[in-house]
């Protein structure tokens, strides 16, 4: 709780003197980005500090897009999966320039492969909290005002994902897809970027247990 309680004071700090601030939660896959954004939303909402967690997940394009038999596996998930023009265009240049947003948002409904509308509002001072993969890529530059950087080991958070992805089928068809698709992204992702070195706060996240 500790360490959450010290992320939670420096991030409330951000709108002291403004309405609107967005913290990303990085990571790669399985290291426990979605647990860590709900305790640190959890907290704020104990506080009364009004919030909302996005999960960049929610924000991908359909299997046809995503999925290329032109390119390998790896740069399809890379470069063909998120739709961060979407996210910026109609939530995050809004929240910035106007600090209020209300309106109707695409989100991706992984289970139908279909976008479903839902209800974003936002007003008054609140935190956003964007979490996933690959958040300090150039294409999100000025996005947020913190980053944390989530750090797991690739053996451990393999593990995980045995466990929690079990829709892709067998631990041989899990494994074999993150090292097919995910890994190799990942590793990209991380020699271009450095995102444990440019992070405002870095988070071992070893122990962690539970939904990654």
């Amino acid at each position: 709780m500790k360490r959450i309680n010290d992320l939670i004071k420096t991030i409330v700090a951000f709108i002291e003197n403004r309405d609107i601030a967005i913290v990303g939660i990085d990571g790669l896959g399985g290291s426990g980005k979605s647990t860590l954004a709900e305790n640190v939303a959890e907290v704020l909402s104990y506080k009364g500090i009004n919030n909302v967690v996005l999960h960049l997940d929610d924000f991908i394009f359909p299997r046809s897009v995503r999925y290329n038999d032109n390119y390998s596996q790896w740069l399809c998930y890379y470069n063909l999966q998120w739709r961060y023009d979407y996210l910026i265009n109609e939530i995050i240049h809004p929240l910035k320039t106007d600090g209020v947003i209300d309106r109707k948002i695409e989100i991706y409904d992984n289970d139908c492969d279909v976008y479903k509308t839902e209800s974003f509002k936002i007003s008054g001072k609140a935190i956003v909290i964007i979490e996933g993969v690959f958040l300090q890529r150039e294409e999100l530059t000025g996005v947020f005002d913190y980053v944390v950087y989530v750090d797991v080991p690739e053996s451990i958070r393999l593990q995980r994902v045995l466990t929690r992805d079990t829709y892709i089928g067998s631990e041989k068809d899990i494994t074999q897809k993150y090292v097919d698709r995910y890994f190799p992204a990942e590793q990209y992702y991380v020699d271009r970027y450095s995102p444990s070195v440019k992070a405002d706060w870095v988070c071992d996240n070893s122990e962690q247990k539970g939904k990654q």
